[in-house]
């Protein structure tokens, strides 16, 4: 199997499922036909069975075979909020590590993504809808209790200064919520989020 074939089904697992343009932006922008070679690549992959697709929507949207999720999910707008922002951030900065949806103790909070981006930790929740005052500080709550835990310092990408991820909202709704021990960063976009902030 080729590199890019293997990079291609690497990433149809992390983010769960890419749209086709997701897939051309990320593993074929540098070719002279991108669309072209992507679908031809994407029919292969889905001929040898590595691959499915929901052929309903345009463009398709790519899953690895099998599925890890029904192809008309209602999470699928959520996953591809995700692969968005993802590369927003990418046309920035590559991020240096990317973990989609990772898995903390129960009653603990649950991020749609962490990442270390510009040599920072983040915990990054991408809201598409907008949540209540009550869910919010739900939210917040469980991050100031795994503040409180310090587990945090352990985790593997830690350095010997640790740090707490920062907190970052990508919403179109400004919240108001605030902490005394991490950083809270609220914006529509990455591009949003360094205007502000330089």
């Amino acid at each position: 199997m080729k590199e890019r074939d293997k990079a291609i089904l690497e990433d149809l697992h992390k983010f769960r499922c890419l749209s086709r343009d997701d897939i051309v932006t990320m593993h074929f922008a540098n070719l002279k036909y991108p669309v072209a070679t992507a679908n031809n690549v994407l029919k292969r992959l889905r001929l040898q069975g590595y691959v499915t697709a929901n052929t309903m929507q345009q463009p398709y949207i790519y899953f690895t075979d099998p599925p890890p999720m029904r192809k008309d999910s209602q999470k699928i707008p959520h996953f591809l909020a995700i692969s968005d922002f993802y590369r927003q951030l990418c046309d920035i900065e590559r991020p240096r590590l990317f973990i989609v949806e990772p898995k903390y103790e129960k009653g603990m909070m649950e991020p749609d993504v962490f990442m270390i981006w510009k040599r920072a930790p983040f915990f990054v929740e991408i809201q598409r809808n907008v949540y209540s005052s009550k869910m919010m500080q739900d939210k917040m709550n469980r991050y100031h209790a795994y503040y409180e835990s310090g587990e945090w310092q352990v985790e593997p990408w830690q350095g010997k200064d640790k740090i707490f991820p920062n907190i970052w909202f990508i919403t179109d709704h400004r919240y108001d919520v605030n902490s005394d021990v991490f950083q809270i960063f609220q914006s529509a976009s990455v591009k949003a989020l360094m205007a502000k902030v330089g």
